[in-house]
């Protein structure tokens, strides 16, 4: 058995961008950055408990490590993340993302 995740350890940062702000207005999917050993059922919980909303569906990827290469050398310029997609119900919103 690993180490269980805190609450706040499974959610790490919201992610706001463009097309985040855009999911959030239009189709109520809210976007966060995650723990790599986050399952759906931990973020489901978390995002339950600390936003006080209720979630539908939740959705996640593995973003890839960016590579950047300078001459011969190869290095990674950001290490791979963990991304979470939350629907929640069409009533309900998460102030954070609220501008």
């Amino acid at each position: 058995m690993g180490k269980t995740l805190h609450l706040y350890d499974v959610i790490k940062r919201p992610v706001i961008t463009e097309k985040s702000t855009l999911m959030a207005e239009h189709h109520n999917h809210y976007v966060f950055e995650v723990d790599l050993r986050a399952n759906k059922i931990q973020i489901a919980e978390a995002v339950v408990s600390i936003f006080d909303v209720d979630v539908l569906k939740v959705r996640t990827m593995v973003m890839p490590a960016k590579r950047g290469q300078r001459g011969r050398n190869s290095y990674i310029r950001r290490k791979s993340w963990k991304k979470a997609i939350v629907t929640v119900p069409a009533d309900q919103r998460i102030a954070l993302f609220e501008v």
